[in-house]
């Protein structure tokens, strides 16, 4: 009997929850930098991309990268509400690690005019705004991958302090290489390597998403504490389980994305 696509999407999902373990069991404790060189060029071979804000400390993971393979894909979601700043280091970063492929993911136009026609839904509902401009366009971005990096790391906040280096989402699996390292060693390689930082960050900002959803925090504080402050809300949902449900029709290609060579 041949199964049906939700028969096939049930085993690709169990497939790579399977995988997830048996990695972190087998590599979750190596360095960040072995638990990339292996991911890039041993487990996902030109099927794995990463995911970057390009917020306080995006500089790390893509230098990482960027010593492995400098044409591994950069996906950046850009929401239409990041700071000036963010998109001018975005380019600037780009350019000083010579990463050769920045993926650029749009909002569906159709759905921002339907559901914020004035641009202001993060003032009525945080949530709704997020799973617009950027829970759908993730989906529609790690769609062609079988794997992707994040730059998240245990230490953020309490509700990632049992973050494994790998874990499944759906029919894919989510790659996390500096969960456990701390922010002192995050200081450390950005310092020794001297990488460009977010110059938000000199204003206390220490994680940086969509401007009117983000604050500066106080030392003693959680990095995230600035997102959304004020409300219950944590994450933005692209680091939730159930992603993949987002993703809805496909619209037709390149219509609400770009991709464009950095070299």
């Amino acid at each position: 009997m041949v199964p049906t696509p939700v028969q096939r999407e049930t085993l690709r999902s169990r497939a790579a929850v399977e995988e997830a373990a048996a990695l972190e069991a087998a590599y979750g404790g190596l360095a960040p930098q072995q638990i990339v060189e292996a991911a890039v060029n041993q487990f996902w071979s030109g099927e794995i991309a990463a995911v970057s804000s390009f917020g306080a400390d995006s500089a790390v993971l893509l230098h990482m990268i960027a010593q492995v393979d400098r044409t591994v894909p950069v996906i950046f979601l850009d929401t239409g509400k990041h700071f000036e700043e963010t998109l001018d280091y975005r380019d600037q970063l780009i350019g000083d690690l010579g990463l050769e492929k920045l993926v650029v993911m749009h909002p569906l136009e159709a759905r921002l005019r339907a559901d914020d026609p004035d641009g202001q839904l993060h003032r009525r509902d945080a949530d709704a705004c997020c799973a617009i401009r950027k829970v759908e366009p993730m989906a529609r971005a790690i769609e062609p991958y079988r794997a992707w990096f994040t730059g998240r790391k245990r230490y953020q906040a309490a509700s990632r302090a049992m973050l494994p280096a790998f874990e499944a989402v759906g029919p894919r699996v989510r790659v996390n290489p500096l969960a456990a390292w701390t922010g002192r060693e995050i200081a450390d390689y950005l310092s020794t390597h001297g990488l460009r930082g977010n110059p938000l960050v000199a204003f206390g900002y220490r994680s940086i998403g969509c401007f009117p959803c983000t604050s500066p925090v106080q030392p003693t504080e959680d990095e995230r504490s600035g997102r959304w402050a004020g409300q219950a809300k944590t994450e933005c949902g692209i680091h939730l389980a159930g992603l993949e449900n987002a993703l809805g029709a496909r619209p037709p290609a390149n219509a609400n994305e770009a991709e464009r060579s950095a070299a």
